[in-house]
């Protein structure tokens, strides 16, 4: 079962929830080599072009349980994640809260976008050398990954982005929490679309309304 930490794990790109802060994790920044250096600003030029897309996921927590379902984006600020049922979670971010709902729970939760994971993807202007440390750049099979963190300290932990070159897209990444738990989304599709309707990205606390709680 997918928990509300692994969502953050995943918004918190998303993965970067919340957490105590671990030693482990308090990595060194990395030198980088002009090669690696080149790779970051490939990604940071990739990530900044890709303004409105759709796609599949599938993630898997640290218990190799896995989930799958859409993923709309519409930078900035905006994303949805909806997975498949019998799942009732769905993840919303309306550019300023990321909001978890999960209808089979019946819980809905609200997070500041900014202590989550999503906000490196959904910045108006992407920068890997501005609040966040570039930790190493790794060659993959057919591409490379890039693993940062945040150096605000408002999130904790680290995301590995995994693009592929040929041709140049995200296909994933790793949110490693404070504690070292590791949530993986792997990117079936995600191609670029049209913008999306306004209530794409709302999503209203469908708990009854008791006193005291707008």
């Amino acid at each position: 079962m997918t928990t509300r930490r692994d969502l953050l794990a995943l918004a918190a790109a998303a993965g970067l929830a919340p957490a105590l802060a671990s030693p482990a994790l308090a990595a060194a920044p990395a030198r980088l080599s002009p090669a690696d250096q080149a790779l970051v600003d490939k990604a940071v030029a990739y990530l900044s072009g890709l303004k409105t897309a759709k796609g599949r996921f599938v993630q898997t927590d640290g218990r190799n349980v896995s989930t799958q379902g859409t993923i709309y984006l519409q930078r900035p600020g905006k994303a949805r994640f909806e997975y498949d049922a019998p799942s009732g979670l769905t993840v919303v971010s309306d550019g300023s809260y990321v909001y978890v709902s999960d209808s089979r729970l019946k819980t809905f939760d609200g997070y500041p976008l900014k202590s989550t994971p999503l906000a490196l993807f959904l910045a108006r202007e992407i920068r890997l050398d501005r609040g966040v440390r570039v930790v190493r750049v790794a060659r993959l099979a057919d591409g490379f990954s890039i693993t940062a963190a945040d150096v605000r300290k408002e999130t904790r932990g680290e995301i590995t982005l995994n693009f592929s070159e040929s041709p140049m897209r995200l296909i994933g990444w790793t949110i490693t929490d404070a504690r070292g738990a590791a949530t993986r989304l792997r990117l079936t599709e995600l191609s670029p679309t049209g913008a999306f309707p306004p209530a794409t990205f709302a999503l209203k606390d469908p708990r009854p309304r008791r006193g005291g709680r707008p």
